[in-house]
This record gives structure tokens, sequence and C-alpha cells, in this order.
């Protein structure tokens, strides 16, 4: 079988496994562990702290420093309340297209890395080929922090990371940061008919999304003069807002999930210093005068950095001279790459498929997107062979 139908082949067992964030990934981190095993790779599972989850970290060739990083997400987004043609977690092959939940972002790469793995085993290779493949990117990259992690501690030093995210195999060199929380208000409960007498929790969740609107706007105002980003400033979005048991009822518990998009690190010390006064001086005083337990508190569900450009980029360099790209962009959306970053490694964006099918009913990679990604994985091949 060709390395395309070995791909299409390994894509369908891969889209089979229904690894949306809230669920499990185990049984696709066995799968790509038995594969990579089977072609020869020394491989590491990094279990999280439920044992439901997992990172896979695998190496071919020596082992030195100064290796290269293909890296991809297990995790995929939901499918309720999608209108889809076909079952997303089954593989559906038309024109020239490939269906199903995560056929771009990200498993189409996955699937074409490890296609490429036993290839990459009988060239001898030269420097260190790793695979990364974490769990929970759709939900603030958590995963991949604890990889980072447990890489500095084992001083496993890659010096390049090409992360396949879906950039129609374009280079990306650069995105904002994601930080994402979960705000609570905690309040006290009572009878609608004496809101004096109640702290109503909604009410005060929606006094914060209001200062969260409010910094939106200022965001605007302090976007770099050169920023190369869509749009180019600090974005915040409110993605869910919940509290309330009935309409009667002064709720007592209330929660806002948002978060924001920074272009420059000061950008969110400036969101987050303005809301902890905010909070501070002029919401939690009005609550403890009535219940002195009332509380606002805001976890962290990730703070991710951004892909920051540089001048100097081996990764850059490397995938342009194996795609013959001369160019590269920058993305609003937010990827693993900046961790990676932080590490000390150099790296890029570059994966089969666009972004724009991502998260979408009938979601799909072209057959000609992902023969472009395995002629980069083939020259990658090359490249370091010896």
């Amino acid at each position: 079988m060709s390395e395309l139908g070995d791909t299409v082949a390994i894509l369908h067992d891969l889209i089979s496994y229904p690894t949306v964030s809230a669920w499990s990934n185990l049984e696709m981190i066995a799968y790509l562990a038995e594969r990579l095993e089977r072609a020869g790779a020394r491989v590491a599972l990094i279990q999280d702290e439920s044992g439901l989850k997992a990172n896979l970290f695998a190496t071919l060739g020596p082992e030195t420093d100064g290796g290269i990083v293909l890296s991809g997400h297990t995790d995929v987004v939901p499918v309720e309340d999608q209108d889809w043609s076909s079952d997303p977690f089954e593989l559906y092959e038309t024109d020239g297209y490939l269906y199903g939940r995560g056929t771009c972002d990200m498993k189409g790469f996955i699937a074409a890395a490890l296609a490429m793995a036993p290839h990459f085993a009988e060239r001898g290779l030269t420097r260190p080929l790793h695979f990364a493949f974490t769990y929970d990117e759709e939900v603030g990259c958590i995963g991949a922090q604890q990889l980072v992690r447990e890489l500095k501690e084992r001083e496993i030093r890659p010096e390049i990371a090409i992360i396949g995210e879906p950039t129609s195999m374009q280079i990306v060199e650069g995105h904002k940061g994601c930080h994402e929380y979960t705000t609570e208000f905690r309040g006290l409960e009572g009878h609608g008919s004496s809101p004096d007498r109640g702290v109503n929790a909604a009410e005060y969740a929606a006094r914060y999304v209001a200062r969260l609107l409010y910094l939106r706007e200022e965001l605007k105002g302090r976007a770099p003069a050169d920023s190369r980003f869509d749009p180019p400033w600090t974005t915040i979005n409110i993605g869910k807002i919940a509290g309330g048991v009935a309409h009667n009822v002064i709720p007592s518990r209330a929660e806002v999930e948002w978060e924001m998009r920074p272009v420059q690190t000061s950008d969110a010390s400036f969101v987050l210093n303005d809301l902890q006064d905010y909070c501070r001086d002029a919401l939690l005083p009005a609550m403890q005068a009535v219940a002195p337990e009332a509380d606002i508190v805001t976890h962290i569900v990730g703070e991710v950095t951004g892909l920051e450009p540089a001048d100097e980029n081996a990764a850059r360099a490397l995938v342009a001279e194996l795609t013959g790209a001369n160019g590269a962009d920058v993305v609003p959306f937010g990827t693993e790459a900046g961790l990676f970053q932080q590490m000390g490694m150099s790296a890029v964006l570059c994966g089969p498929g666009s972004i724009e099918q991502a998260h979408k009913a009938d979601e799909y990679v072209s057959f000609s997107q992902l023969e472009l990604c395995l002629d980069m994985l083939k020259k990658l091949g090359d490249r370091i062979a010896a």
C-alpha cells in the first residue's frame, strides 16, 4: 500500500475514536503507541491525574539534543447540535475528500506522521525525530502544558517543532495567546419578591460581563501599530453564562466562561488587573454588605502563550526548504506552538486541511492536502537521514 493509502487507512481508525475533550483519549493513544513501537520508536505515555487522558511522546533516531518534533493534539470538539451528513466518527470518502470529526483538526496530520514512521525508521536518522501527541488542546492546551514540564524534567531538548494544525500546508509563524477562565459568583439565595435580602449571583455576573465588554472595546486602542494579526488587537469572548434555578428565586450561584486572545503580554495584565480591581472595589463590597461570605473566584482553565514571530526561526527555514514556501503568515487562533517556543524551540504551524473546515459539521480534509503533507514529511526524512 502507498503512503497515501496507509494514511487514509490510519485516518479511518483515528476518526473512529470519539476523542471529544470531555472523554478519554486512552484507546487512541494505545493505538498510536502500538504503531510507533512497531516502527521501532521509543514510546513514553504520560497520564493526567485522572488516569483517563494521556500524552504520547515517542522518538526515532539517536538519543541526542537538537531533534525535531512532529506535534498534534488527539482531542476533537463536540458534534452535538451540528447537522452532519454522515456519522462524524466514521470516515466517509467522496470526490477526493475525507469527512469526519477531526479529519483536518488534526488527525489528518497525525495519520500522515504515523504512516511515515516506518520509512523514517528505515532511513537511519542522524537527528532525533520526536512524535508528540497530546490531550485537551481544545480546552486550554492542558496536555501540552504537562508535556513540556515533563520534557524539561527529563532534559529532552529538541530544537524544532512542527505543529500540524490545518494551515493548508502554508507556514504559520505566529498566533495570539489563548487565556481561558471560568469566573464563579457565590451569592445568597432568597425569594424573588425581596431582592435586597439576597445576593443575586446572576446579576453580579451580568455586571462582570459588562466590564468585560467595556475592556474589549478598550483593547482595540491598544493594538500595536505593526500588528500583523486579524483583528490586530487582543480580543475577548464571552463563551457561556450560567446561573439560576427559577424565575422567582434569587440565584446564589452563577458562572461566566470567557477567554481572551492577547497579541501582547501587557494586554493580558491590563485585563486581569482591571478585573481584579473592579471586583475588589465595586462588586465584592456590595455583595458582602448583605452576605459576608459572598465571593467571586476566577478559575484558570488555561493560559497559553502565543507563538511570537522571530527574525531567526530554524523551524520556518526548514519547513520552507521542505515545502518550497517563500513566506510565513500569522493567524488569530491559538495552538500549542507557543509552549514549545517557551521551551527554547523554534516552532511553526504547517499541516493539511483548512481551519475554515475545523469545528464545523462535515469537517473534511482533501486527498491533495494529505499528499502535500506526505511530500513534506518524505523530504524531512531525506533531510535528516544518514
